[in-house]
């Protein structure tokens, strides 16, 4: 009888313990699920999906870390060009200000077509140029020659430029996270990012996206 009772007091411990252990997994299972979730929405949230193009909200140039102010789509001919988005120190709406202040800043190109070639981008800043000077560019035209022969190789879909100006350096093309090249100058750096935020932008849907201040 006593045999019986301790056999059956070992089995109840042996049940307990197992249901103790699936239990037990269950909760770390679920944790686990939880914390992927987790991840994920932070990963979402620290960044922009434009189009089939995703941003980051934050870049760092000269240990300078930026916030996106605000990105958007490129389009020409009911293509998507490029995604563009806008990176500030602190987030702004105003154009005039942003392009004239001399403060670390950059504007982030996705190229989402194959559309937009080389000489299509060496053409597009030219033109932009002009546009953004309201044609007086004399004062701009060897440092523009300069800037827009950085861009030697072709341009393929998938690629990133990265526009920055760059306190104390000047205005730098990277192009997929290496430089390319830079230039100096005030005049020529508000010149450069009025192609996009001026009042005769490339893209005045894009504009306007840039300075949404997200």
């Amino acid at each position: 009888m006593v045999s019986v009772k301790k056999d059956f007091t070992e089995e109840i411990k042996r049940l307990l313990s197992q249901r103790f252990y699936i239990t037990l997994i269950m909760i770390m299972n679920r944790i686990h699920v939880l914390l992927i979730a987790f991840v994920t929405v932070m990963a979402a949230k620290a960044q922009v999906k434009v189009g089939d193009a995703t941003l980051p909200n934050t870049v760092t140039f000269q240990e300078q870390k930026l916030v996106i102010n605000g990105a958007g789509m490129r389009e020409k001919f009911f293509f998507d060009i490029y995604a563009g988005g806008l990176y500030l120190k602190e987030k702004s709406a105003d154009a005039s200000k942003i392009a004239a202040a001399d403060e670390t800043m950059a504007i982030k190109l996705h190229i989402l077509s194959g559309m937009m070639s080389r000489s299509k981008m060496v053409n597009a800043l030219k033109e932009g140029f002009e546009k953004s000077t309201n044609g007086n560019t004399k004062a701009l035209d060897d440092r523009i020659s300069r800037f827009v022969g950085f861009i030697k190789e072709e341009i393929e879909a998938g690629q990133i430029y990265d526009i920055v100006y760059e306190k104390g350096k000047g205005s730098v093309i990277y192009k997929d996270g290496v430089e390319k090249g830079y230039v100096e100058g005030m005049d020529f750096k508000k010149a450069l990012f009025n192609i996009w935020i001026g009042d005769k932008p490339a893209d005045k849907g894009l504009k306007g996206e840039m300075l949404g201040a997200f």
